[in-house]
């Protein structure tokens, strides 16, 4: 038997993941478990998703690890009331209260204490009672810092012997960022950033000002950011707000003290360029810290995790630096990854294994042909089995169909790559306003992106800096070719760039699906977008992915060698 590592994250989307030798393999979040967005709390349906992968018993796994023991995060667990009232006030779930602003100071002030013996000591109590709860025992049970989980992330899966590490977020166990050297498979740190002054925190407060969610919406401020026209730096009065001091973050202001000075500045633009402007600052300000960093260490490949650089915008204008050699961002990389990072620090630790190489991200859970067939039997849906779906799935998207495909194991992190994804012609404009408004539901200036052949990349985009092997996964932006833009108009953003998803051999049949578009088009792309309502998690299950197609205007689901079909669109 395998001896496997089991990892947990029970806070802003909590999860679990199990780490055997080099390798990861089997991660999920607990919102597709529950079908609740960037759910919170002690991921339990996560955890016996693990074991049911494994075929294993909870009193299999001897070594597990928790990330984060700060104070804020203690007493969630103590008191999960707290947890649950900041989650549906973040998702707008539940209207303001009298003393929400007091709350808000609170939470800021707060959670900016890093643990101590005593919070340390309280969650290990809170785990070991849900563990023992479970059926766990005779466990070592690790409390990794919440950096240094990230940093595992972005090291141990960056494919790098050696690298300057970088970890960006609001906030955890004190600290907002930190700043670490990777080399003979070891995490030395050079720097912590402290949480008091956060670029995660500044650019959570625009989109809060902008009357988005926290944590939820801030690839719409990038997005709006692009229908601005630039102000010149002298003109931008967010750049004051945050400013690099060597290798950390400094301000005139306090977390709470920042909002109420950035609010009178909103009033004063529209949101679009109010957007902008904080672009530029997370851009302008996060590259001197890199700046500084690479000079400092010498260190030219660069790791990146944490939720700040889910910015795909400025994880371009980090790797189009002349200084930086290479650029790996994990492609789990908020706080939904942690227990990926937990586990790799224990793996390290307990067996001295350094590196997990990603050969692919489809780590979830995945349903076999009965379970399929069982599920579309009991909804009474209208189907057929077919011989080559990736053929007749080609042929429907080139006669401009929007089809839902639901294939092998689903993906883990946020993005769609090919297995629970609503496909689309990538050269037809129309179709983005067709995809917002029938199928996804959601606000019209959010992009679409491609997957594409891998081959195919260096004809459609600027690949010359970037390259394309470290980050296959979306989470870099790349400049589309000018000669090449007619042929990706659905999604390309207003500034020419896009989102790509590189498609190797790890995923056959979504390769033999783009083999068909290219045979008649000449470019082995399509747009794809994550198989799910705006607002709702990625499908999951059978039962999920038939339920989100009955709600959309979509006529066609492929699940594995099944067509589904609703007639009555």
């Amino acid at each position: 038997m395998r001896n496997y590592i089991l990892g947990i994250w029970d806070g802003h989307d909590a999860g679990a993941a199990l780490v055997a030798g080099e390798s990861i393999p089997f991660a999920v979040n607990e919102e597709r478990l529950t079908r609740r967005k960037l759910e919170a709390g002690f991921p339990l349906l996560s955890i016996k998703a693990c074991l049911a992968y494994a075929g294993i018993a909870p009193s299999d796994i001897t070594e597990i690890a928790a990330s984060t023991a700060d104070t804020a995060k203690t007493l969630t667990r103590i008191f999960p009331s707290l947890k649950e009232e900041y989650y549906l006030i973040r998702r707008r779930k539940k209207g303001p209260g009298r003393f929400d602003g007091l709350k808000k100071r609170f939470k800021y002030r707060f959670t900016e204490y890093g643990p101590n013996s005593i919070s340390r000591y309280l969650s290990r109590l809170y785990f070991d009672k849900k563990l023992s709860e479970m059926g766990f025992c005779n466990y070592n049970l690790h409390l990794p810092d919440h950096h240094l989980c990230h940093a595992n992330t972005a090291a141990r899966c960056s494919g790098f012997d050696e690298c300057l590490v970088i970890t960006l977020d609001g906030l955890g166990d004190g600290l907002s960022g930190s700043v670490w050297i990777y080399r003979n498979g070891r995490l030395r740190p050079v720097n912590k950033i402290p949480a008091k002054v956060s670029m995660g925190v500044f650019f959570e407060h625009v989109t809060n000002l902008l009357n988005m969610r926290e944590l939820e919406d801030e690839g719409k401020v990038m997005a709006l950011a692009n229908y601005a026209f630039p102000v010149d730096d002298s003109a931008n009065p967010l750049l004051i707000m945050i400013k690099c001091d060597g290798l950390s973050f400094v301000s005139g202001y306090s977390s709470t003290g920042m909002f109420k000075e950035m609010k009178k500045i909103f009033w004063r633009y529209p949101p679009e360029q109010f957007a902008c402007m904080a672009q530029r600052t997370v851009e302008k300000i996060t590259a001197e810290l890199v700046q500084n960093a690479v000079a400092q260490t010498g260190m030219k490949r660069l790791a990146l995790a944490g939720g700040l650089f889910s910015n795909i915008k400025l994880n371009k204008r980090l790797g189009e630096l002349p200084e930086v050699e290479k650029v790996s961002v994990f492609p789990h990389m908020g706080d939904g990854g942690l227990a990926i990072g937990a586990a790799l620090e224990a793996n390290y630790h307990k067996s001295g294994i350094s590196n997990c190489g990603l050969s692919d991200l489809y780590l979830g859970p995945g349903y076999s042909e009965k379970e399929i067939l069982d599920c579309l039997i009991r909804e009474k849906a209208s189907f057929e089995k077919i011989s080559n779906p990736a053929k007749k799935a080609a042929d429907l998207i080139l006669n401009n169909e929007i089809i839902l495909w639901f294939q092998g194991r689903m993906e883990a992190g946020p993005r769609a790559l090919g297995n629970r994804s609503i496909l689309a012609r990538a050269d037809d404009r129309r179709l983005k306003d067709r995809l917002n408004l029938a199928l996804k539901k959601r606000v019209w200036y959010q992009p679409f992106c491609p997957s594409m052949l891998a081959e195919d990349a260096k004809e459609l985009l600027c690949t010359e800096k970037l390259g394309t092997d470290n980050n296959p996964y979306m989470t870099m932006a790349y400049s589309v070719r000018h000669d090449r833009i007619k042929a990706m108009e659905g999604v390309v953003n207003l500034d020419g760039t896009c989102r790509p998803h590189f498609v190797g051999d790890e995923n056959p049949r979504y390769r033999e699906l783009l083999g068909h578009i290219k045979m008649k088009t000449g470019y082995g792309v399509v747009l794809n977008t994550s198989f799910n309502i705006h607002g709702d998690p990625v499908v999951c299950s059978p039962g999920d992915a038939l339920d989100t197609f009955y709600r959309t205007d979509a006529r066609y689901l492929f699940m594995e060698d099944f067509l589904v079909e609703n007639k009555t669109r």
